[in-house]
C-alpha cells in the first residue's frame, strides 16, 4: 500500500468513527453529513469522495466483502466446490478484519431496524452483492450450478450470516470478534451443509 493509499485510508477510518460517535450521541436522523465531516477534520465535499451518502458510512467493508468473494471464486483450487468458496471468502474476511463483532456492526443493526433509509440502503446493497457473487459462482461451476441453483446457494450463504449477526448483536452491543466470527462459521457451516463437497469438522 502506498503512502497516498494509506492516508486516504485513515481518513476514510477517521471518517466511519466520527459517524459513529454521532450516531450514537446524537441520534442518526438528527447527524448530517457536515457534522461528520467537521468531526473527522474534512471538508463535506472530501466526504462525498468517500461515501455517497450518510447511510453508506454505515457500510464501509461492503464493496471489499464482494470483492473478496469475486476474488475467491476466481482463485479457487481444483478441488473446491461452490459451498467452499463462499466459507473460504468467510475466513478470509474474518482475518481481515473484525467488523462483523464491532461496535459499528450492532449500530448498523440497529439502525436498519429503526430507520427507513438505512434498511433500504441495506436491502439493495445486498440484493446488489447476491447477485454478483451469484452471477460468478454459476460462470464458475457451469457444470454444477445454474444461475437460480447458484442465486439460491449464495442467498442462503449471506441469510446464515445475517441471521447469525442478528441473534448475536441484538442487544444492541458489540460482541468478542473471534467469539462472533466462530459462531457466523457455524451458522454457514449448517447453511451450506446440503452443497459441500467435503466433511464437516
Amino acid at each position: 500500500m502506498t503512502l497516498r493509499e494509506r492516508k486516504r485510508e485513515r481518513t476514510r477510518r477517521a471518517v466511519v468513527d466520527a459517524a459513529v460517535e454521532l450516531f450514537e450521541r446524537d441520534g442518526y436522523e438528527q447527524t448530517t453529513v457536515a457534522d461528520i465531516a467537521a468531526a473527522a477534520e474534512i471538508g463535506t465535499r472530501t466526504f462525498f469522495s468517500y461515501f455517497p451518502t450518510k447511510e453508506d458510512v454505515l457500510f464501509p467493508e461492503g464493496d471489499a466483502r464482494i470483492a473478496a468473494a469475486v476474488h475467491a471464486i476466481a482463485t479457487r483450487a481444483p478441488d473446491e466446490g461452490p459451498a467452499e468458496v463462499l466459507l473460504r471468502t468467510l475466513r478470509i474476511v474474518g482475518e481481515d478484519s473484525d467488523d462483523l463483532g464491532s461496535r459499528l456492526a450492532a449500530l448498523r443493526l440497529r439502525l436498519i431496524a429503526d430507520v427507513p433509509s438505512v434498511r433500504g440502503r441495506a436491502l439493495q446493497l445486498q440484493a446488489d452483492g447476491q447477485l454478483r457473487i451469484a452471477t460468478h459462482l454459476a460462470a464458475a461451476f457451469p457444470d454444477r450450478l445454474d444461475p437460480v441453483t447458484a442465486a439460491a446457494l449464495t442467498g442462503a450463504f449471506i441469510g446464515a450470516v445475517t441471521g447469525a449477526l442478528q441473534m448475536l448483536l441484538k442487544d444492541g452491543h458489540p460482541g468478542d470478534p473471534a467469539a462472533v466470527q466462530a459462531a457466523v462459521r457455524r451458522a454457514t457451516d449448517v447453511a451450506l451443509a446440503p452443497w459441500s463437497t467435503r466433511p464437516r469438522s
